[in-house]
């Protein structure tokens, strides 16, 4: 799952989005890239195929920018190479963007649209780039409104950051079914696929749902949905700390993670247990389950072994029926469900991909559904009608341990 760092400000960007960058490592890539640009600066593009280490061999010391983007990325479309890392440029030079998910009709759009622009790569997420740059040149658009018209043409799923070399204060952003977040400090405004990416700069955050549009200055954070309308919403404070998402005197955060199982088991005790000992969870989560005559599990990787053993203690407990699903599986072959079904979606992140296209069927079909995530104001926490967080602390290692 690659990952996505931004920053427009007034101090230099490069250690910041190294940093961020690093901070995203566990979410695995085969390549990194940086844009650095401001006004009246020469910009830079370097990218790196392996490590980010390499990246960083390849900085010097005159390449500085206060505004800029970075990439993490794990090869879909070509193969790791310096050439498919992300940042990509347009063939006009104009435009620089960074891309998180999969475009599903960029062969279409690569005849429809791009006729005689010459590609540098073999990725979806240039062919984005080049149809904003035509869009913009051929219809005399601003880099705004070049973003607007691509995403009534693109299907698939993306979180975009985009910069305009012509206009370098700001970056634009747009985000479906891939996670995004907005950074807000004083003096500067970030973007980033998650909190961790950004943490050393500011904990106040605030989510972009998707279809939004998102414009970004050192002074200014402006939403627009889908119709053009402005959006106002409040930031909320990460509740993470910055130690927290450090290895500490550990090799590994694997082993970490471990080791903090007694203490994250004592802090759910605390969460959701009163005085007496007794588990109090909500009364309208206890009411909705209780009315179903099965529940169903939908999860990915590790969550989805862990589904496993809550099939056994609810139907245990419980005494309710409880069917276990693949969200990947679920989601394209849904199975013949019961008349009152209730839904469980685990998720560590909050923000699976495959987990949440079965919740938006849930929510069409009018069901009711339950988040069990790490993650306060995620998208499955948001999009679901009930929500009980896990508390689990920080997960950095791919193998979760506190699922």
């Amino acid at each position: 799952m690659c990952g996505i760092v931004g920053i427009v400000g007034k101090k230099q960007a490069k250690e910041i989005l190294i940093q961020g960058l690093e901070k995203l490592e566990y979410r695995g890539y085969d390549s990194a890239g940086i844009y650095l640009t401001g006004k009246n600066q020469k910009d830079h593009l370097i990218k790196a195929s392996g490590r980010i280490a390499v990246l960083k061999e390849k900085l010097t010391e005159n390449m500085q920018g206060t505004s800029g983007i970075g990439h993490t990325r794990w090869a879909t479309h070509g193969e790791p190479s310096i050439e498919n890392a992300h940042p990509h440029i347009s063939a006009d030079q104009r435009f620089v963007l960074v891309h998180n998910g999969v475009i599903e009709n960029f062969e279409e759009i690569k005849e429809n649209y791009l006729e005689g622009v010459d590609l540098a790569s073999e990725t979806d997420t240039e062919i984005a780039v080049q149809l904003m740059a035509v869009l913009a040149k051929k219809q005399n658009l601003t880099a705004k409104q070049a973003l607007k018209k691509s995403l009534t043409i693109i299907r698939g799923s993306y979180a975009f950051a985009l910069m305009d070399r012509e206009d370098p204060e700001f970056i634009y952003a747009a985000k479906n079914k891939s996670p995004l977040l907005i950074g807000v400090g004083e003096g500067f405004n970030a973007i980033c696929s998650d909190a961790m990416a950004m943490l050393s700069e500011t904990n106040h955050f605030v989510e972009i749902h998707d279809g939004e549009l998102v414009v970004l200055s050192a002074d200014a954070v402006t939403i627009e949905d889908a119709e053009g309308q402005t959006v106002v919403r409040d930031s909320f404070e990460a509740s993470l700390d910055l130690t927290d998402i450090e290895k500490g005197t550990y090799s590994y955060y694997m082993l970490k993670e471990i080791d903090e199982q007694p203490a994250v088991m004592r802090r759910i005790l605390q969460k959701y247990c009163n005085e007496e000992q007794k588990l109090e969870i909500p009364a309208e989560i206890i009411s909705d389950i209780l009315k179903s005559d099965r529940i169903y599990i939908v999860a990915c990787g590790t969550s989805w072994h862990a589904g496993w053993v809550g099939k056994y203690l609810l139907e245990t407990c419980g005494n309710i029926p409880v069917e276990v699903h693949l969200s990947s599986e679920f989601g394209y072959n849904m199975p013949i469900l019961s008349k009152n079904p209730f839904f469980i979606f685990l998720s560590q992140s909050g923000e699976t991909a495959d987990s949440r296209q079965v919740l938006v069927q849930i929510n069409q079909l009018g069901f009711p559904s339950l988040t069990l995530t790490n993650v306060s104001g995620s998208t499955l926490s948001r999009e679901s009608k009930h929500t009980l967080l896990l508390h689990a602390g920080p997960e950095i290692a791919v193998a979760s341990t506190k699922a």
